[in-house]
């Protein structure tokens, strides 16, 4: 569209993806403001091709025809949870227009890392208009986004001043010590994220009086992430199973949800809340038929298909679920 040989350029790239063994996978081409191309190859009926066409705007998905499609600023997908958090898939980092005020609210932190339960109380203190009584589902989605980009600002930060200082050995560059120290970024920010999810949803809890255990042991010393009432009421043989619940916690899904299936034997149905968003159909079809809830805040819901969001629950919903159990116990 801008120029004859931009569209050659696309022509070449799109037969050469094409000619590759990728049947059934789509392709997205996607210009950007600053001239630059994005190509992206996903695998068919996937869960990032779902949260790609949903980014874009597509309502269906193309099959074997090509659809160009131009966002303007005001119908472009929001900047909310579920947009960066695609965008951070696909490694698009947005700059943060508030930049000024985390750099205040972590400057105690100078150049260390806090615990995540340090990082989600100043999450949660930092948003008093974020009501966990009245709107759980958008008090959690504001508490994990304000603390995604505290920790990122501090992760920029120290990273930033640890590679200035180099990475010398004796002999020379320590390659050992540069791989070491980008691996722990990365697992940091992996095994952050699902802790700063149970932390929020802990202060949710307590919020609406209600009673649980977080990580209590099970059978086969599995440690599902939340059991309601508790645990001696789990183990109490006498206690009526209708009256527990089991909920489990995961930031991010991947092929991990299964792992809930197996964490609590007195459940034949089971819970698990995500933050990802547009999983795929064949995924949530499978939790189905496991007898696996899942569990979305009400603000991701939008990313999933018309058919997903009918069987969707939303937080307040699980709140209202586990507070009526409660109150008959």
């Amino acid at each position: 569209r801008q120029n004859t040989a931009y569209g050659m350029v696309i022509r070449d790239l799109t037969a050469n993806v094409c000619s590759s063994d990728l049947a059934g996978d789509s392709f997205f081409v996607a210009t950007r403001s600053d001239g630059t191309a994005m190509l992206i190859v996903t695998p068919a009926d996937s869960t990032i091709q779902n949260q790609l066409m949903w980014l874009f705007g597509l309502e269906s998905q193309p099959g074997f025809q090509f659809v160009a499609r131009e966002v303007e600023p005001d119908e472009s997908a929001e900047m909310d949870f579920a947009a960066r958090y695609v965008l951070d898939e696909i490694g698009i980092e947005l700059e943060e227009p508030e930049a000024g005020r985390l750099d205040a609210l972590i400057e105690p932190f100078g150049f260390a890392f806090p615990t995540t339960k340090v990082l989600s109380d100043l999450a949660r203190k930092s948003l008093p208009g974020a009501l966990p009584l009245d709107a759980p589902d958008e008090a959690i989605l504001a508490w994990m986004e304000l603390e995604e980009q505290l920790f990122r600002r501090l992760e920029r930060r120290i990273v930033d001043s640890r590679l200035r200082s180099g990475f010398i050995a004796d002999a020379g560059s320590d390659v050992d010590g540069f791989l070491s120290f980008s691996l722990s970024v990365q697992n940091r920010r992996k095994s952050r994220a699902g802790h700063a999810l149970e932390n929020h949803l802990e202060a949710l809890f307590r919020a609406h009086g209600i009673r649980f255990s977080r990580g209590a042991e099970t059978e086969n010393r599995n440690k599902p992430d939340f059991l309601f009432p508790g645990q001696a009421e789990y183990r109490d043989p006498l206690f009526p199973a209708d009256r527990l619940t089991m909920l489990g916690a995961k930031s991010t899904l991947k092929d991990r949800w299964r792992q809930v299936l197996s964490e609590a034997e007195r459940f034949d149905a089971k819970h698990l809340l995500t933050l990802e968003p547009g999983v795929s159909t064949n995924q949530t079809d499978e939790m189905r038929t496991k007898r696996l809830q899942l569990v979305v805040p009400a603000g991701l819901q939008k990313t999933y298909t018309e058919a997903q969001r009918a069987w969707l629950m939303d937080v307040a919903s699980f709140v209202r679920l586990v507070a009526s159990k409660e109150s008959s116990t």
